[in-house]
């Protein structure tokens, strides 16, 4: 009878644990450093798991991370009827960081109404202070990008600034943030790049700053817009399809969020790095060929572990030769420069889709430092393709752990806890066939589902 129950059990776990796989995968260690995936909700892994979920749409474009707590913007996703007018409301899909686990979604409002702009929500992310922002999509006839603050209780949007094109209103896409939205606590500044639907594109970049208790303003020196003249490589002219931009975050405090040098990343190279004056800092012109991104994506982002600086970017879209919807990871070389980097992973190895998305080119990454229980640093990274799939990877000296915990039998993740989280890990690696000895629970020497039922057994007599 009790065989019985922990099959059911068992059973019941399998079906819980489709939005708890991992990508199967064991990466290198490298240079004391090590990688594991904690979940991943894909085409490749995660079948109508994640094919059935509402954020896998053409419109669920962009998604940022922030407390543990993941957010998919969606445009136009409910239709809701206000009176006699019928709006397509926007949507933010939530997902817990740590178990992929869905939370509740909130519907956008915007003055107590639905927010229902066309791709009113193209971009989502977060400020330097823990605010979640979103932005549409702007075209060549629209002079303003409005930039939203989200309550992340209600749902309900506050407009920030309105974004001036100057004299000249192109098309927008994606932003980035740095600094405080509310201005409460430090400067803000927000960046975007035109873009075009083709080559040769344009070489305007906007920008909006304000200092802390200030007013918002032009962000090169008053004006709200520049031309780029410097590019790489040098034959380009401009910025085409779906532009990216990141700013980096400053050495010291008085530039910490100054965002005076940031990543472009554009449809026909890899990123470049720009300072204020629109001059090209450092490029790809001296990094391994081997290590440039394949068939046009746009994303990129950096992060601190150790004191090393990283940079997290786009391998390849789902055009990808032998790669779909791919990241690499890579430690950056002195002074922070691209053309001394050393590769550490690409993510995830066997990709997380090769669907065609209708042609959209970004990829979004979010990061967020902290320690261990040891006191140890780790960074938990989310790596998001629209129409393809996300994931979320911890990275640090002692993160997955391929032996038990100490004393800890049934400990197959090396949290140094047993619970369902150890039978879902035991899954994963029967479903995959990445049958780790750490998963033979009860010492036969294979690890099949009576190895799940062991670790239920010590879950049920704790």
């Amino acid at each position: 009878m009790k065989k019985s129950v922990l099959l059911l059990i068992t059973l019941f776990t399998a079906a819980l644990s489709a939005l708890a796989v991992t990508d199967g995968q064991v990466y290198p260690e490298v240079n004391g450093i090590k990688i594991v995936n904690q979940w991943i909700l894909d085409r490749v892994h995660s079948g109508t798991a994640y094919t059935g979920n509402d954020i896998c749409n053409q419109r669920a474009r962009t998604a940022t991370m922030d407390q543990g707590i993941i957010y998919v913007a969606r445009s136009e996703e409910r239709t809701v009827v206000v009176g006699n007018d019928t709006i397509a409301q926007s949507v933010i899909h939530r997902f817990s960081a740590a178990d992929g686990s869905q939370l509740e979604d909130l519907p956008l409002t915007l003055d107590g109404a639905p927010y229902g702009r066309f791709l009113g929500v193209a971009s989502i992310g977060k400020d330097s202070f823990h605010h979640i922002w979103v932005a549409p999509m702007t075209s060549t006839v629209q002079q303003y990008i409005p930039v939203y603050m989200v309550n992340t209780e209600t749902g309900e949007l506050t407009l920030v600034v309105e974004m001036d094109k100057g004299d000249a209103p192109q098309r927008t896409d994606y932003l980035d943030v740095m600094g405080d939205l509310t201005l409460e606590e430090a400067e803000c500044n927000i960046m975007t790049v035109a873009g075009a639907t083709a080559d040769p594109g344009f070489p305007t970049i906007y920008r909006m700053h304000a200092d802390q208790g200030g007013e918002w303003e032009g962000g090169f020196e008053g004006d709200p817009y520049m031309d780029i003249i410097n590019f790489y490589p040098e034959t380009k002219t401009g910025f085409s399809l779906a532009p990216v931009i990141k700013m980096i975050e400053g050495p010291d405090e008085y530039s910490r969020y100054s965002g005076e040098m940031f990543y472009i990343d554009c449809f026909d190279t890899a990123p470049v790095v720009y300072d204020f004056s629109g001059s090209v800092i450092d490029s790809f012109e001296n990094v391994d060929p081997a290590l440039w991104p394949q068939s046009t994506p746009n994303g990129c982002i950096e992060f601190k572990l150790d004191g090393r600086d990283f940079l997290v970017y786009v391998n390849a879209d789902m055009n990808g030769n032998g790669h779909g919807c791919q990241a690499n990871i890579c430690e950056l070389g002195d002074g922070q420069s691209l053309g001394g980097m050393t590769k550490y992973w690409t993510i995830p190895a066997d990709s997380l889709g090769k669907v065609n998305d209708s042609g959209l080119r970004v990829h979004c990454f979010a990061v967020e430092s902290g320690v261990d229980d040891e006191g140890n640093e780790e960074v938990t990274l989310l790596t998001f393709k629209a129409y393809n799939g996300m994931a979320v990877y911890k990275i640090g000296r002692n993160v997955g752990s391929d032996t038990p915990h100490p004393g800890k039998p049934g400990d197959v993740n090396g949290d140094g806890e047993v619970n369902i989280a150890d039978a879902n890990t035991i899954i994963d690696m029967i479903l995959s066939g990445n049958k780790e000895s750490v998963g033979d629970v009860n010492g036969d020497h294979e690890v099949n589902v009576a190895d799940v039922n062991a670790v239920i057994d010590i879950i049920l007599n704790s």
